[in-house]
């Protein structure tokens, strides 16, 4: 790959740019238990890139990212509910969404990417 650090991987980057994004719109409601089920599954997405990446070896790694794509279905999930239950518009909802797919796409190319090498 010719990464030297987690943090020249552009999923990892765009994770961390969607994980602040959702705290900006649901860090202050008081629906505790959304809040910190969206809030803990977008972190996860970048954490899942950093920690795999820290990982011995390229199958172990893979592994991770399957985890990052997967908390990233579940904050998919959830916001198709928000707006459902009115935790905010369906156009941040649909903006949202817009950054959760493009990070799953990034993180699924890595996949791929580092499958293809195996």
């Amino acid at each position: 790959m010719g990464f030297q650090k987690f943090e020249d991987i552009i999923a990892w980057q765009k994770g961390q740019d969607l994980a602040v994004a959702i705290y900006e719109e649901f860090g202050k409601i008081r629906d505790f238990g959304f809040k910190n089920q969206i809030c803990d599954a977008t972190i996860s997405i970048s954490n899942n890139v950093a920690e795999g990446f820290d990982r011995a070896s390229d199958k172990e790694f893979i592994r991770f990212l399957y985890y990052s794509l997967g908390s990233a279905s579940e904050v998919k999930s959830m916001l198709y509910l928000a707006p459902r239950i009115s935790l905010c518009t369906q156009d941040k909802a649909n903006e949202l969404l817009i950054q959760v797919n493009e990070v799953g796409r990034i993180v699924a190319g890595l996949i791929k990417n580092l499958k293809s090498k195996l």
